[in-house]
């Protein structure tokens, strides 16, 4: 085996590789965003590799990942599984692992109080690849924190050319993945393999809430094609209500436009949830189901602070269709949400904890993006 430099050129879908004793912890903000952050769920979330792949050409037969993860556990509630990796050769997923182990995070989550306890890394190990040329992506756990300690094959790999156009997006945890069976199969993933572009996925479990320097963020990043999803962590935030949502959605998009002119960009608003559609927040679990080992959420709005100017999902819609109109700008453009899970997709592939759609709305979810938005705007 031969041990491969863990170079920036192998890595895709990161703002930035933060050099550790061990390896490299890929972010998804850069540290200038981070410095301006104070809230542990974002850093959390920002720090878990979503969308982020290791990316290479070789004739290889056997791979190797030696990483550190951080595992987060819940208390009181079921065990999660484990993070996976996903291999694609030449596009096809072809085996995924898991490495056992590791550090674990563990919060307390009627209290928000976290613990962490240190662990030994681990490895995930791919055999019978081939001798043949191919290129070879392994995406990382979108789930769990993980530090790149080592990477090793039993022959030479060099950089994948950079000849596909970058598809930056921005979402909440259902961008994120939350749900999703792995990283290669939540809906932002699917969609970027279908339509053969490079994939760039800042969606913060919880955090996409139209934050300044997630802004900047957007706008100093090189890309093509530019899609924001916003709403649904607003409204489960009970963030704001309607006077200042209008003004920071206008001065999100103006921020993004500074570094990209003139790139297509398409806003996207929330797909159906319905404990949210005409209920306001805050969000908050179903503690009676926590009691019962379930993971549930629930709106704790009153559907009477409308009338006030608190958020709802069909609110935000109205917004976002009414901003992205108004604002005259003949790349813009908007996509509602509910075609891309509605009404009869909820009938079909219910949300199983009220709030995220599983594995298999995140293909539903895809399919619909790439529609859309790879048949339309970004075609």
């Amino acid at each position: 085996m031969i041990d491969i430099p863990l170079t920036a050129d192998l890595v895709r879908g990161a703002l930035e590789l933060e050099r550790t004793e061990r390896g490299l912890v890929p972010h998804r903000l850069p540290a200038r965003a981070r410095a301006q952050n104070s809230d542990p769920r974002l850093a959390m979330a920002e720090a878990q590799p979503a969308g982020v792949r290791l990316r290479f050409r070789t004739r290889a037969d056997v791979v190797e990942l030696e990483t550190l993860p951080t595992k987060q556990v819940y208390a009181g509630a079921p065990p999660r599984p484990d993070g996976v990796y996903d291999l694609l050769v030449d596009g096809e997923l072809t085996a995924q692992a898991s490495v056992a182990g590791g550090n674990t995070l563990t919060v307390d989550m009627a209290t928000g109080a976290a613990s962490h306890a240190a662990g030994a890394p681990g490895a995930v190990r791919f055999a019978g690849l081939g001798g043949h040329l191919k290129d070879v992506e392994l995406w990382l756990p979108h789930n769990e924190l993980t530090e790149l300690i080592a990477l090793r094959a039993d022959a030479p790999v060099e950089a994948v050319p950079g000849d596909r156009r970058v598809w930056l997006h921005h979402g909440s945890s259902i961008s994120h993945g939350s749900n999703a069976a792995s990283p290669a199969t939540t809906w932002p993933a699917l969609a970027a393999t279908a339509a053969g572009v490079d994939l760039i996925n800042l969606g913060f479990s919880g955090n996409a809430l139209l934050d300044p320097f997630t802004a900047r963020a957007l706008r100093d990043t090189p890309a093509d094609l530019i899609s924001v999803k916003l709403g649904i962590n607003v409204v489960n935030a009970d963030l704001m209500r309607l006077r200042a949502f209008g003004p920071a959605v206008h001065g999100f998009l103006d921020t993004i436009r500074e570094g990209h002119p003139s790139a297509p960009l398409l806003v996207v608003s929330p797909i159906l949830c319905p404990i949210h559609e005409q209920t306001p927040g805050p969000g908050d679990f179903d503690h009676d189901a926590l009691a019962a080992g379930e993971v549930r959420f629930r709106a704790t709005g009153d559907p009477a602070e409308r009338a006030a100017g608190k958020l709802t999902l069909e609110v935000i819609r109205d917004e976002l269709a009414r901003i992205t109109a108004e604002r005259a700008d003949p790349n813009l453009h908007y996509l509602d949400g509910l075609e891309l899970y509605g009404e009869a997709d909820f009938a079909e592939f219910p949300l199983p904890d009220a709030l995220h759609p599983d594995a298999a709305a995140h293909r539903r979810i895809a399919e619909r993006f790439t529609e859309h938005a790879f048949g339309g705007p970004f075609a």
